[in-house]
């Protein structure tokens, strides 16, 4: 056997019969740990600044990572399109008469409405709050934070990759089964130790990982970069953000070649014609939708930094020449000075 079964005690349930999910916890794991290396940074740095600003912050940036998450998998990652003809169901928990939570929360849209949040706040508190180097110390926790995420979606079974061979390959209950009758369906089941019958008719094959690839890449190693280099040698307030975003645009972008797209059956681009399906992982050349999003936000990072170095550097530029009159008119009066004195 060349793979690994889904862990069949995993469940999404925390306590089975009650609608208290895993996923929802580890959101609150994130939450908690963003805001503890928040805290020691403050506390390191000694800014002084009252806690209630910060929870504030905080209170802000949350709700709006929780709406713009869910209207973005709502109506850009639900296939059927519900969404768009009831909007008023994207925040509505219920279904059928049953309570069953807000299923379907989006990186990017969450990214975006965070932004907004924190933005929004620290632009009423503008005389508290240095948004730059505070969004500067928010990106110093955010990536182990996002690591929880991606745990609770692997406990979930869900965002799971496409079809491997490689021996770490996990078999998802929930995954896609595929045609026993089709040769190449035998052909990988047996590469891999899966047993098919005549009886079968669909056959579940082993998946990557990939909730545990971005768990590891875009969260730990990302905060590791973040927390123990960039962070000590940022040239400017906001570079941590910019750099947060090409290096997570950068590691999805890589990763999501080993993904299945949400809702599309297809590829977003489509440049090399291989004759398979977007189960299988093949030309660099075909793109799913959330690495168009990656490079977007790699774009996104880069005109940032541009921008806020240079404003950095005209601001250094100014101060400098600034410093240097004053120092002028210290020596001319000084001069005068001596010139009475005599």
């Amino acid at each position: 056997m060349i793979y690994i079964p889904f862990p069949a005690w995993l469940r999404a349930e925390i306590i089975p019969g009650l609608p208290f999910r895993w996923y929802g916890l580890m959101y609150l794991i994130a939450f908690g740990v963003s805001y503890l290396l928040f805290m020691a940074q403050v506390r390191q740095r000694k800014l002084g600044v009252d806690q209630d600003t910060i929870i504030n912050f905080f209170f802000w940036g949350i709700i709006g990572l929780l709406v713009g998450a869910r209207i973005f998998s709502a109506l850009f990652f639900e296939p059927t399109g519900i969404y768009w003809r009831q909007p008023w169901l994207i925040f509505w928990p219920f279904r059928d008469g049953r309570f069953v939570g807000l299923q379907g929360m989006n990186y990017y849209g969450g990214l975006v409405g965070a932004v907004v949040g924190f933005v929004l706040y620290a632009r009423k508190h503008r005389d508290r709050i240095a948004i730059l180097d505070w969004g500067d110390m928010l990106l110093c926790g955010i990536p182990l934070g996002y690591t929880f995420g991606r745990i609770g979606n692997f406990i979930n079974a869900e965002l799971y990759g496409r079809v491997t061979r490689a021996s770490w390959g996990v078999l998802f209950p929930g995954a896609r089964r595929f045609p026993a009758a089709e040769p190449w369906v035998q052909e990988w089941a047996a590469d891999v130790g899966i047993e098919v019958s005549a009886a079968d008719a669909l056959v579940n094959l082993p998946r990557h990982p990939t909730q545990l690839y971005e768990a590891a890449t875009e969260g730990v190693l990302l905060w590791l970069i973040v927390w123990f280099f960039v962070r000590k040698h940022k040239p400017f307030d906001g570079f941590i953000v910019g750099f947060y975003l090409i290096g997570y645009g950068v590691v999805r972008y890589v990763i999501d070649y080993f993904r299945v797209p949400i809702a599309a059956e297809d590829f977003a681009v489509r440049l090399a014609d291989t004759g398979l399906p977007v189960y299988f992982v093949q030309s660099p050349l075909n793109l799913i939708p959330s690495q168009l999003y990656s490079l977007g936000m790699i774009v996104a990072g880069a005109v940032f930094l541009v921008i806020v170095g240079k404003r950095a550097r005209t601001v250094e530029a100014a101060t400098g020449e600034g410093q240097h009159h004053g120092s002028q008119a210290r020596s001319v009066s000084m001069r005068k000075l001596r010139k009475r004195i005599k």
